[in-house]
């Protein structure tokens, strides 16, 4: 029987062949435990479940057990109100892996990603995303884990961050580093097989390889490629297949025959750490081990031959560490510059030059029928606006896109329009295709913002999906300005954004606030519109506390058309703060008549423009009901 010890030599040794387990989460399911339970308690509240799993894969053939800790971490545990037990929960894995394991079994603490976006498209930063996953290392480290296994990671980023993480907490423990691909053999964001190898060649892992997401032929195709540019052992454990919808169930297909078959392929391919995800069972294990025991004694001795011993450096020389980029080790391309401001778009062209800006709100239609707002519009051009404003689903209402409403708009009138864009309702990729379609169109002004959640609207049961905040976008459409992706590969022509942002002067937080728009700002704002304006001096005070931040400021202006709109926008609209006074003043002129409180309503108005307007570059006048006639009232003063 092997030794512990002679097994840890193995996992490192670049030509023995080692076998992993398979899932964890499969064989709890199947024991009946259902998905919305946190499976990584289990290691607390079910210990001998756990530990039942465990004893299968061993006697299944694994030889190196995974703990069940994948989602272990402060991010994840928040979800079930655990992330004060990151500790204990890693801790329990390990013990319990550790005595299945016995001397005749390693064991793997294994860490998966945050579950959280990471700057620059996120709001968790890098150095936060190191602590979590150093916390959860040293957890897995102290309950007795042999090694530590990174897997399922689709971000360059953030395997980075777990990397340094683990080297930094655990040195002593070998570290295999997996990632993950979609269908088209690459990541989410864009990263090829190579660049996966060359980067966590780069960082340092001792294993590196791909698990989850696909099945076997596609993790082939990939380690192929990868086995093309690293000499590091590589690691494959992929899905039992793709899962299929079986009876309103999840299902994963690939028979262990089939998954033998393929382990054979892997072997072949240069993969010498094998086993399983999800939908991999131990009758999926015993065939693997079974199925490559005959080719291992001959591959290993062919590895020795053709590799000169096997040192683990870099098949291509210094190519591995040419391809690392310089932000945090992942791979960039360079981009390109710019299409300076002022090139992009007539807007962008006013901003860039100082000119005062004028701009009207008017919200898409309900319906298909877009002819009164672009009657609407036409009026407002002839009127000599600037810019028309397009809200995107304004408090969670469901009308045209406004991305349609724009070109739209700018197809059949030939008004320029600022068109928002908002996080709620699309994830990274539906993004990037929006963007890249509106791009192609013509569309140019963007407001980026994080959107109101559906509870606000009409659809309170609506998903919400916030993949990214308005932070993580606007980093994205700068991105896509220097023709890069959100993986940092080229796309071609850049797009010609011009990257507006939302401020509210008025914030309850305005530390926090000033904090946010100045991540905007370094995010690639390159103007901001604020929330109506009902208070010059909230305004005058925010400017003076981002003065080193400053953008070209566009001031939110609302003509209040009765003191029930007054008290709405009051009391019920997120961002908007409508001092005492002015509502005393709506209620004064309502008791004399409504039209005395529209009158008002507009005066109001024309003092907030006449006021800021030698603090802001441009104003946004929002038309109360579709009513274009009062905001060009205001603008004319």
């Amino acid at each position: 029987m092997t030794s512990r010890a002679e097994l840890r030599q193995r996992l490192v040794d670049p030509d023995t062949v080692v076998v992993f387990d398979g899932a964890m989460g499969t064989m709890l399911y199947a024991r009946g435990v259902f998905i919305n339970q946190c499976y990584d308690e289990l290691s607390l509240r079910a210990p001998d479940l756990v530990r039942g799993i465990h004893d299968e894969y061993v006697r299944a053939g694994a030889e190196v057990l995974e703990t069940n800790s994948f989602g272990a971490n402060r991010f994840k545990l928040a979800h079930f109100g655990l992330a004060h037990e990151v500790g204990a929960i890693n801790r329990a894995a390990a013990r319990i892996a550790r005595e299945a394991a016995g001397d005749s079994a390693l064991v793997a603490g294994a860490v998966g990603p945050l579950g959280v976006r990471l700057e620059p498209y996120g709001p968790t930063s890098f150095a936060e995303a190191r602590e979590a996953f150093e916390e959860q290392v040293a957890a897995l480290r102290d309950g007795g884990a042999d090694c530590i296994i990174l897997e399922t990671f689709a971000d360059l980023e953030e395997v980075t961050q777990a990397v340094r993480a683990a080297r930094a907490v655990a040195p002593e423990l070998p570290l295999i580093a997996q990632m993950t691909v979609d269908v088209d053999g690459v990541t989410v964001f864009g990263a090829t097989p190579e660049d996966v190898a060359r980067a966590l060649d780069a960082l340092g892992a001792d294993v590196v390889g791909l698990n989850c997401s696909v099945g076997p032929q596609i993790i082939l195709e990939a380690l192929e490629k990868m086995a093309a540019v690293t000499r590091r052992k590589l690691s494959a454990m992929p899905n039992a297949g793709m899962p299929r919808e079986v009876g309103g169930r999840k299902m994963y297909m690939a028979s262990p025959e089939y998954m033998a078959t393929y382990a054979r392929h892997l072997l072949q391919a240069g993969a010498k750490v094998i086993g399983g995800c999800c939908g991999t069972t131990p009758a999926h294990i015993r065939a693997m081990v079974e199925g490559i025991r005959p080719l291992v004694p001959r591959l290993a001795a062919a590895r020795r031959t053709e590799a000169g011993g096997g040192d683990g450096t870099p098949a291509t020389g210094s190519g591995s560490a040419r391809a690392v980029g310089e932000r945090e080790g992942v791979p960039r391309h360079v981009g390109v510059e710019p299409v300076p401001l002022a090139q992009r778009s007539r807007w962008g062209e006013k901003l860039a030059t100082g000119t005062f800006v004028t701009s009207v709100e008017i919200v898409p239609p309900r319906g298909v029928d877009a002819s009164r707002m672009l009657d609407d519009v036409r009026t407002l051009a002839t009127a000599g606006v600037d810019a028309v404003n397009v809200p995107d689903g304004p408090r969670a209402q469901s009308r045209m896109g406004a991305m349609m409403t724009s070109l739209l708009i700018e197809q059949q009138v030939g008004i320029e329009t600022v068109c928002h864009y908002a996080c709620r309702d699309r994830n990274l990729l539906g993004m990037l295709s929006d963007l890249l379609g509106g791009a192609a169109m013509g569309l140019r002004n963007l407001l980026v913002i994080t959107g109101d959640p559906p509870k606000m609207g009409p659809y309170p049961d609506a998903t919400a999906v916030f993949d990214i905040d308005s932070i993580g976008l606007t980093n994205l459409v700068r991105s896509l300005n220097h023709g890069l992706d959100p993986g940092g590969h080229p796309i071609g022509a850049p797009t010609r954004y011009v990257i507006g942002v939302g401020v509210n002067p008025a914030a309850i937080d305005p530390v926090l606030e000033g904090r946010r728009f100045a991540y905007k700002v370094e995010a690639g704002a390159e103007f901001a519109i604020t929330q109506p304006v009902f208070d010059p001096r909230q305004l005058e005070r925010f400017l003076r506390d981002v003065r080193e931040t400053r953008i070209p400021i566009v001031a939110g202006i609302w003509p209040l058309v009765s003191l029930r709109n007054a008290e709405f926008l009051a009391n019920e609209v997120p961002g908007v703060v409508i001092p005492d006074e002015i509502l005393a003043r709506m209620r004064r002129a309502h008791e004399q008549s409504a039209d005395h409180a529209l009158a008002e309503g507009i005066a109001i108005a024309r003092e907030m423009l006449a006021l800021v307007r030698g603090e802001v570059q441009g104003v946004q006048v929002s038309a109360p009901f579709g009513k274009v006639a009062l905001a060009l009232d205001v603008i004319r003063g």
